[in-house]
């Protein structure tokens, strides 16, 4: 990547990414892995719910890199994978890396996770996506994923031991803008690091290669998001939060609202 070119994405986050499963069980309806797999006509694209091990990351070995981290990015934690992607996870805690862990989260896998990675704890930082406090828009958008009140036990629960914890609140999923403010101060207490906020990017082309641009339903709420996600309302929402000290801006709401955009990976800022 060029010094000069703005980061985003999984970037923004992390230097680098692991992945070690094919497809995800919460099959969400805007995924840019599943959109990736139909683009490029992989086989895990028709079955993208039917989570499999990818034997050839399972055997990646694992030294000390510079920088973060981001595990995973192109699947979730699952109570179907975790004998996979615990085992992954330690490789890389124990080869001296700090992660940065992302989940739509269960609680029965975050519970393991912090059972059993407790000695590296100062080295990982979970990130818990948590888009609306809605369970119905959580369903609508996200159909295989926890619900909020099992999400918000597992931010709970990791915070509660004593692991750093933040939020990613992108893609934003829920339209009313007192309602993503509510849903901030809801998360705040239970909060070590950040609340990441940030647009769904491409929805319309991702839902097309996903199969979701099929039912009006789902047509209309994406509309509705679209709409809600407007430079006004974005404006507007950043407003409300800018002074909130654990907010974060992704790409997405940076250029809108004038904010630099770093340049170098993984700078989490």
């Amino acid at each position: 990547m060029s010094e000069n070119k703005p980061v985003s994405g999984t970037k923004e986050w992390a230097a680098h990414n692991v992945n070690c499963m094919r497809g995800c069980p919460h099959d969400c309806k805007f995924c840019y892995a599943h959109a990736n797999a139909a683009r490029f006509k992989r086989p895990e694209a028709d079955n993208w719910a039917e989570e499999v091990p990818n034997p050839v990351a399972l055997k990646k070995k694992f030294g000390k890199k510079t920088g973060a981290i981001m595990f995973p990015t192109t699947h979730d934690l699952t109570p179907g994978n975790i004998e996979y992607t615990l085992p992954m996870l330690l490789k890389m805690l124990k080869a001296g890396n700090d992660v940065l862990v992302v989940s739509k989260p269960h609680l029965d896998v975050i519970e393991k996770i912090c059972d059993e990675c407790e000695e590296y704890k100062a080295q990982i930082l979970f990130r818990f996506t948590i888009g609306s406090s809605s369970d119905e828009t959580l369903r609508a958008w996200e159909p295989g994923a926890p619900n909020i009140m099992e999400r918000l036990k597992s931010l709970g629960h990791a915070h509660k031991l004593g692991f750093r914890t933040s939020v990613s609140m992108e893609p934003l999923l829920e339209t009313n803008e007192d309602e993503i403010v509510a849903l901030v101060e809801i998360l705040a207490p239970l909060v070590t690091d950040s609340i990441w906020i940030g647009k769904m990017n491409r929805p319309v082309e991702r839902m097309r290669r996903n199969g979701y641009w099929v039912e009006q339903a789902d047509k209309d709420m994406a509309e509705a998001l679209i709409a809600s996600q407007s430079d006004e309302c974005i404006l507007a929402l950043y407003e409300r939060l800018k002074d909130y000290p654990r907010i974060k801006w992704k790409e997405s709401i940076k250029k809108v609202v004038g904010i630099e955009i770093p340049t170098e990976s993984g700078l989490d800022i």
